[in-house]
């Protein structure tokens, strides 16, 4: 009986002690208040594998507001708190930061480019190493809305793009708006502005280069989409966003992702590697199915007429 009891008063404590709670470090390139939908959508992706924040897990967030060089650090920081997993957003750059801070920590990212390219991943659908994610193959989606302002807006002769200069890939993605351009005959002409003063300073420039559409793209905008879309608006340009974000607000048209659902995806892929499943067995995502939102009463407002062709494209149209 002494054993016995000797026995049950050493269990006690064993069973008192509890599972140490797994951090998830997000890292984002962003601003938290316009990304907010998407954590949350992040954080339902983690429920649908079983992970809850504030009850089995906890996410420490890192946002470089748009300071690109803040990332190395942020990335740095979540390596030192020994984080379970990172997932990144906000462009490759998060995910090279990421990648630059620790080979151990298993990474999901989701990126902008070809993370072959980028040196990310050694193929998509066999990873390898300790990342792996979703690419939204921003690049190459910026013809296709050439193509489509094009469209709606037959008459244009040039096209303006509106680009922060500090955002890294804006020479590719302006790369790429210049060749769907010119491959229309259309002359390409280029508004930098990295802040809000810049953009009202931008827009106020359209009056000197008569554009007949606009072009808007890049995560950093994003945050100041309701800006933008006024601004369209005061100045009377048939504008195409990257988001459906920017249709919703007003804006004229979109062609993109829907980021809702990717968000959900990353936060899928981090509860499984939660779960126990390797990095490196988990193909990279691309997406199969793009977005085209199309608001008809911006489109009245601006005195263009939607050809029946477009609208029975749409995937969505606000009336």
């Amino acid at each position: 009986m002494l054993l016995l009891g000797s026995i049950i008063i050493i269990a006690r404590p064993g069973r008192a002690q509890q599972k140490a709670v797994p951090v998830v470090g997000f890292l984002s390139s962003v601003s938290p208040g316009p990304f907010a939908a998407y954590t949350a959508a992040f954080r339902q992706g983690l429920g649908q594998t079983g992970w809850v924040e504030g009850q089995n897990v906890r996410i420490e967030y890192r946002w470089a507001e748009g300071q690109y060089d803040r990332l190395p650090a942020l990335a740095a920081d979540l390596v030192d708190h020994k984080v379970a997993v990172i997932a990144t957003s906000g462009g490759d750059f998060s995910a090279l930061a990421a990648k630059n801070a620790t080979s151990s920590i298993p990474i999901v990212f989701l990126g902008g480019g070809d993370p072959v390219e980028r040196g990310l991943v050694a193929s998509l659908a066999a990873p390898g190493g300790n990342l792996t994610g979703v690419t939204l193959i921003t690049v190459e989606l910026w013809g296709k809305r050439v193509e489509l302002i094009s469209e709606l807006v037959p008459e244009a002769r040039t096209l303006a793009q509106l680009v922060n200069p500090n955002w890294p890939d804006a020479e590719r993605t302006t790369a790429a708006v210049h060749e769907a351009a010119h491959a229309k005959a259309l002359l390409h002409r280029v508004l930098k502005a990295a802040t809000e003063t810049d953009i009202d300073a931008a827009f106020a420039s359209l009056a000197e280069l008569h554009p007949r559409a606009l072009l808007v793209g890049d995560p950093s905008f994003l945050s100041r989409h309701e800006q933008i879309v006024a601004l369209a608006a005061r100045y009377a340009v048939p504008t195409i966003y990257d988001w459906r974000e920017y249709v919703a607000a007003g804006g004229l048209i979109s062609y993109g992702t829907n980021l809702t659902a990717t968000y959900r995806n990353i936060g899928t892929y981090v509860g499984k590697i939660l779960n126990g499943t390797n990095p490196a067995d988990l193909p990279v995502q691309q997406p199969t199915t793009f977005e085209w939102i199309v608001n008809l009463k911006t489109a009245k407002t601006l005195g263009l007429t939607v050809p029946p062709s477009i609208l029975a494209r749409a995937d969505e149209v606000i009336e």
